[in-house]
């Protein structure tokens, strides 16, 4: 018997799958347990429309990823700190303050945790940062770290 994995099946296959499995295996456990759904001509075409849907989805996901990069590439962030004689710094830049200040001055939604800082900033100056957006889309933020 053909059968549609609605989920994944340790040993037997992944979500989407199309797997011939004994009829009692699939009856008893697969379709009880709601697993899956035998392959009819209905429910295959059900599958595939909505992996239709899922790819044109993904696709507007990353062409709007690819759109915010460049909204993201043309700012310049600026971010204050204390700083002492000589220009020392008290603390450090990190990537929670730079998400904030993005969102205070440009309005831009950006994760903390989508921010990549190679080290601290820990001094003045224009920093370029990895802003993650998508799997495939990565932006340079440009931070300015000025004095307080």
């Amino acid at each position: 018997m053909k059968v549609i994995l609605l989920e994944d099946v340790k040993s037997l296959g992944k979500k989407d799958e199309i797997v011939e499995v004994n009829e009692g295996y699939a009856r008893n456990f697969i379709i009880k347990k709601k697993l899956g759904l035998e392959a009819t001509p209905k429910n295959l075409n059900d599958i595939k429309l909505k992996k239709a849907n899922d790819d044109k989805v993904a696709a507007q996901k990353l062409a709007d990823a690819k759109e915010y990069a460049k909204v993201v590439e043309s700012t310049t962030v600026v971010c204050k700190i204390k700083t002492g004689k000589d220009g020392k710094s008290f603390g450090s830049v990190s990537s929670k303050e730079i998400a904030v200040a993005a969102k205070d001055q440009f309005d831009l939604d950006i994760d903390k945790k989508k921010i990549t800082l190679d080290e601290p900033i820990k001094s003045l100056g224009v920093y370029k940062v990895t802003v993650k957006l998508h799997p495939q889309v990565s932006a340079s933020l440009s931070v300015k770290v000025e004095e307080e």
